[in-house]
């Protein structure tokens, strides 16, 4: 097996065997502008919080990708190497702005279908920390596909109170370390749709463009 071959293998692996399937390890989009991210910038009035996404595989229960929202000073969803995408949603390095409760619905319908579930944890957290957060994840850089585990974890550990966070390039594993965060709450969301991603994401996206 040639050296490329075998480094593909490598991160399919990773990433729990389901890289296209789940989307951990997309083409990217463009980069958006900064006019354009400033233009779609939303705050959500809610309490400053985390909210860490695993797509978790119906039938074997491993993990096909990860995703981190941050509310701070706005809400963005850090998607590394995702597949997400929306007309009125602009990206920048892996980053998703413009999080408004109709997108942030969108992102987690495209994801759950009939083959995979999106477990959401919720972790409050102080203005400083979010903050820090939205500070880590817009200025990381894009990622390789199927480091989205890694990156998350990454970004976590530099944050104050996730000091003790492994990096780990698998999905679940990260979300049972989080789900040991006091104050962390669980939910799971589910769909019996086309087991297609990019189905559920072209649905989303006419949706979100009021077709």
């Amino acid at each position: 097996m040639s050296k490329p071959v075998l480094r593909l293998a490598l991160l399919a692996s990773l990433a729990g065997g389901s890289m296209v399937l789940s989307g951990c390890g997309a083409q990217p989009q463009p980069n958006a502008d900064h006019a354009t991210l400033e233009r779609v910038a939303y705050r959500h009035d809610g309490p400053p919080k985390l909210t860490l996404y695993t797509m978790v595989n119906n039938r074997t229960g491993q993990g096909g990708h990860t995703s981190l929202m941050v509310n701070a000073s706005e809400r963005v969803i850090f998607d590394p190497a995702g597949s997400f995408y929306a007309d009125v949603v602009p990206e920048r390095n892996d980053v998703l702005y413009g999080i408004t409760p109709a997108v942030e619905k969108a992102y987690r319908g495209s994801h759950a279908r009939s083959t995979h579930h999106v477990l959401v944890q919720e972790i409050p957290v102080t203005p400083e920390q979010a903050q820090l957060a939205y500070e880590l994840v817009v200025s990381n850089g894009r990622v390789p596909g199927a480091y989205c585990a890694n990156a998350t974890a990454s970004v976590l550990k530099k944050i104050p109170g996730f000091e003790d966070i492994k990096v780990t390039f698998y999905p679940v594993k990260l979300a049972e370390q989080i789900a040991q965060v006091p104050g962390v709450t669980e939910t799971r969301y589910y769909e019996n749709d086309s087991a297609d991603l990019q189905v559920g994401l072209a649905r989303n996206n006419a949706i979100l463009n009021g077709e």
